[in-house]
């Protein structure tokens, strides 16, 4: 029985979510599946968790947004028609409101996507330098305890390298395979989610 691979699992979910979005003609709007959306979202988890004490805000925060995009497939069956409803019912930067989960879930996709980015080209077994980086992406909108917080965990806690392949069951040469599909596939879901925002003039920066 083949062991359970994670980041081969959350690398397989974003190809086809960029499959999906591939299958709309250029200069339509692509009406990607909530229910996919969230199902692929859910698929990081566990490397999250495995970074260590560093990212336990990310995880907290990330499975509770995720849940609540779960629970808002089961009525709602697209990411724009999610958009509309939420600013139709004027409540689309109300803490709570699935669009501004959205929005904290994508910032989540291009932390860890920036993260592997580092791994990708840094070398040696520890991963404070890409974690710290990684992190830029939610420091400015966390207050100072957090960020202090967040700061001590990757000196002082942060998973190594070889650690993280080691619970993720890849090595090097297949977590980079991994790594580098998760990296273009969630750049371009990024890009998507960046666009349904802009086109809507509520901005991404808030």
């Amino acid at each position: 029985m083949e062991k359970d691979r994670p980041m081969k699992k959350m690398a397989e979910a974003f190809k086809e979510l960029c499959n999906r979005l591939n299958q709309f003609p250029e200069g339509e709007e692509a009406r990607l599946e909530l229910a996919a959306f969230s199902n692929a979202c859910s698929l990081l988890s566990p490397l999250i968790r495995c970074l260590g004490i560093a990212f336990l805000f990310a995880e907290i925060d990330y499975v509770a947004k995720v849940n609540d995009l779960v629970k808002a497939s089961k009525s709602v069956s697209l990411l724009p028609v999610m958009i509309d409803d939420d600013i139709r019912s004027d409540c689309v930067r109300k803490a709570g409101s699935h669009t501004r989960n959205l929005l904290r879930l994508k910032r989540t996709l291009d932390m860890i996507r920036i993260l592997f980015e580092e791994i990708m080209c840094t070398e040696g077994n520890s991963l404070k330098d890409p974690a710290s980086k990684a992190y830029k992406v939610f420091s400015p909108y966390h207050g100072w305890a957090i960020r202090k917080a967040v700061t001590a965990g990757i000196s002082e806690a942060l998973a190594t390298k070889s650690e993280l392949l080691n619970k993720m069951n890849e090595d090097e040469i297949s977590s980079r395979i991994q790594m580098q599909s998760f990296v273009s596939s969630a750049a371009i879901v990024g890009q998507y989610i960046d666009q349904l925002f802009i086109s809507r003039g509520l901005g991404t920066d808030w």
